[in-house]
């Protein structure tokens, strides 16, 4: 049904952006899980590589920019707000002036394209305890739709692809190997909010977006797994894949991070500094595509998915060979598809 916002709230994960914050950021996210210090010790090695400060933030900041130069352009007063669920500014904190500035319904961006419990339902009960926090008078908070399949994301992933082409030295571009990179999850996780949800969206989106850059044959793999070694995640990962390639006599790779949409800790650590250096090692030139970050066109997703609640209508999507089921918006944290099941949580990473 057509509703009615009078404010707009982007909802991210949250980084550190000091030294001083890195090791109670990494304690907030990994709370209650049982992480090891150690392991703690050396996520926190990759903030400090950059001085203590997660990219997250600042795009954000900058996406939101973008969002209000859009609505400027529009001719729309609408106002956005920011809140994280790890670090400052944090939802609870942004609920709270929301309701002091009056605000009664919001609709909630999240910056994750994807299903599954750290991709959606989490994000519902960042919602759940902000307006708890808040008590009487916190706004309604409707988050907005997954939008992995939305043609902007696949129009800008896609040109993101043919730049990184273009940065390849010429006489291996043709035959440069497309591989699709994103978070892996525990497998015990992977049917948490239906069965192989999340991973079937980023299949779906890998293959909208290679078929948008020209590639029919391309790899989707994962990175970024922590935890015990015995604990099994969704394979393969990144970095066995590279080698895999090169045993096969591939000389040249194009990485896109699809299931990133910003160039955050994971990105340019874990592709940009770690893969990187293994593929030099290896001996195969490497191209690494960019997230969305903070493009107009991203601001003008977002507003396409508000545009669309506020209508009453779906958001533009494209259509993959599979339908794709489990997206959908939710209201003040409820389950937004009968198939989404809230329960443990899965093992962190860095963010």
């Amino acid at each position: 049904m057509p509703t009615s916002f009078d404010a707009l709230l982007v909802l991210s994960f949250g980084g550190p952006e000091g030294p001083d914050q890195v090791m109670p950021f990494l304690e907030n996210v990994t709370r209650g899980r049982g992480i090891p210090p150690e392991r703690l010790a050396a996520v926190a090695e990759h903030y400090l590589h950059f001085g203590g400060v997660s990219p997250i933030n600042g795009i954000n900041r900058a996406l939101i920019d973008e969002i209000r130069a859009e609505l400027a352009d529009r001719g729309e007063h609408l106002p956005v707000y920011f809140g994280n669920r790890n670090w400052h500014p944090l939802v609870e904190d942004t609920v709270a002036t929301m309701a002091s500035d009056g605000v009664r319904r919001a609709a909630v961006f999240a910056t994750s394209a994807w299903g599954g419990y750290s991709g959606c339902a989490q994000y519902q009960e960042d919602i759940v305890r902000a307006r708890a926090a808040v008590g009487d008078g916190a706004p309604e908070l409707v988050k907005l739709r997954q939008f992995f399949d939305h043609p902007l994301l696949v129009a800008m992933f896609a040109d993101a692809i043919a730049a990184a082409a273009a940065a390849l030295p010429e006489p291996l571009r043709a035959d440069a190997r497309l591989v699709f990179t994103a978070h892996s999850i525990p497998v015990r996780a992977a049917d948490r909010c239906g069965p192989g949800l999340y991973a079937r969206q980023v299949r779906y989106a890998a293959g909208l977006v290679a078929a948008a850059a020209g590639y029919s044959d391309y790899d989707v793999v994962w990175q970024s797994r922590s935890g015990p070694p015995q604990v099994p995640w969704l394979e393969p990962d990144v970095a066995e894949h590279l080698s895999a390639l090169a045993e096969s006599g591939c000389e040249a790779v194009l990485v896109c991070p699809v299931g990133f949409v910003s160039d955050h800790i994971e990105v340019v650590w874990d592709l940009d500094n770690e893969l990187r250096e293994q593929a030099d090692q290896l001996g195969i030139a490497l191209a690494r595509a960019s997230t969305l970050n903070a493009q107009r066109r991203f601001a003008q997703l977002v507003l396409d998915l508000l545009d669309a609640a506020r209508d009453g209508r779906d958001p533009a999507k494209m259509v993959g060979a599979q339908p794709v089921p489990g997206y959908g918006s939710s209201v003040n944290g409820q389950l937004c598809t009968t198939e989404c099941v809230v329960s443990a949580r899965p093992s962190a990473g860095s963010r």
